[in-house]
């Protein structure tokens, strides 16, 4: 059975160094540190690579984040994978639950996560199956 979380996120990036710098860097490491409001309590680290396109509205970027609270009375903890893209301003995004990422009352926890920002504030919608939950 597939169970649904929505709720808010507050999120803080900051900008980290690189570990190599090349002529026209068009890349950037970015700090990101969350906390989630709603069916979902928790704060979350993570870090962030991108990279701008030779186009206005064209970039992409990775993420892996740690995230740690309650999911619906449930406590524990699971990664999240990021993976999005901007094409000429049209935006992709996946964020999926890293396989066996899960612990404590999460062990086991798959799905994926989707982000919308409406007037400035970031929500989420996390679609996940909990193995063992029928």
């Amino acid at each position: 059975m597939t169970l649904r979380a929505t709720g808010s996120f507050k999120v803080s990036l900051n900008p980290l160094d690189l570990n190599e710098v090349g002529d026209n860097e068009m890349r950037a490491r970015i700090s990101i540190n969350k906390q989630f409001s709603g069916d979902l309590e928790a704060s979350s680290v993570g870090e962030m690579l991108s990279a701008m396109g030779s186009v206005k509205g064209s970039a992409g970027y990775v993420a892996i984040e740690h995230v740690t609270g309650t999911l619906q009375g449930r406590k524990g903890s699971f990664i999240l994978q990021h993976t999005g893209t901007m094409n000429r301003g049209a935006p992709s995004l996946s964020v999926t639950v890293v396989p066996d990422s899960g612990t404590g009352q999460l062990a086991g926890i798959s799905g994926s996560l989707s982000i919308d920002i409406r007037e400035g504030v970031h929500y989420y919608g996390l679609d996940y199956r909990l193995e063992g939950l029928s």
